[in-house]
């Protein structure tokens, strides 16, 4: 049991940190780990600033107890002036504590002057790496984004983007159902012709009923311009026979004979003067 919860350990760790690097950003590291280093230099700097501020503080407190020995060290010359031994004892007593407290502070002071120094180098130290930091990781980024957006323009132009490729894909089934629709609509239209289909509405027809239709539709042209044409020859030759004139008929040369017949002269009508050849000549009359 054992090996089995060690081997799904193993894949569930696998999994995990494919997952992670498969996420991770190096820019957002790289700025992570700057905004740590910041934090870190902040608190080497309040350790700085704590440790001379409790430096200062013995040194108030020294020179506190400095002016206190001092002040008794007086106090006992003024009892002995005066001859009191045993105040000028006492002072002197006190002053004596005053002074073991004084070399106490210095040895505080002292040390506390040296973590400072140390901390305050540290501190540069640390202002220098994360200077130095904060430039390699803005390259860095530069350099990864300029990288990344390389790799993305190529595969672009390859094919091989997740983008294209999804778009490709979409051009595909849009073809193919393009395609396959236009198949069925062919499919339809030869079965509505054949008629293995049958029109709900009745406006498909077979082959065999157009040609038939067409067929009588041409019929019924022919005869409509037959007809025309008679009515057109009809009307054409009635104003000629109220004229007195014989009718030509349309589309027709005269015969050779016909040309050398002469022509008989027109009827004699009471209305109408005399032919040309039956009129006196001028020389009879005279």
């Amino acid at each position: 049991m054992s090996g089995i919860f060690q081997r799904i350990s193993l894949i569930f760790r696998a999994k995990t940190d494919k997952a992670l690097d498969k996420l991770e950003d190096p820019r957002q590291t790289l700025d992570y780990s700057y905004q740590r280093q910041l934090e870190l230099l902040q608190k080497v700097r309040r350790g700085v600033a704590d440790v001379a501020t409790s430096r200062k503080r013995v040194e108030l407190q020294a020179n506190g107890l400095s002016t206190q020995a001092d002040k008794l060290t007086q106090q006992a010359q003024k009892a002995l002036q005066i001859g009191r031994e045993d105040l000028a004892r006492e002072a002197l007593t006190r002053r004596s504590g005053i002074q073991q407290q004084m070399a106490d502070l210095q040895t505080q002071h002292a040390q506390l002057q040296g973590e400072e120094e140390k901390l305050t180098r540290a501190s540069q130290r640390l202002q220098a790496k994360v200077d130095s930091f904060r430039t390699r990781k803005e390259t860095i980024k530069a350099t990864y984004s300029a990288a990344e957006a390389q790799t993305r323009i190529n595969e672009a132009f390859s094919g091989i983007s997740e983008e294209m490729g999804d778009v490709g894909m979409a051009i595909q089934r849009a073809e193919d159902k393009t395609a396959e629709m236009q198949a069925r609509a062919g499919a339809i239209d030869e079965l509505l012709a054949s008629g293995a289909l049958e029109d709900p509405t009745g406006t498909a027809k077979d082959d065999i009923t157009l040609e038939l239709e067409q067929l009588a539709s041409t019929s019924d042209v022919e005869n409509e311009l037959a007809q025309m044409k008679a009515s057109l020859g009809a009307g054409s030759s009635a104003p000629q026979a109220i004229e007195g004139q014989p009718a030509a008929a349309p589309q027709q040369q005269a015969t050779p004979q016909q040309q050398a017949a002469p022509q008989q002269p027109a009827a004699s009508d009471p209305t109408l003067g005399q032919p040309a050849q039956q009129q006196p000549n001028q020389g009879d009359l005279r």
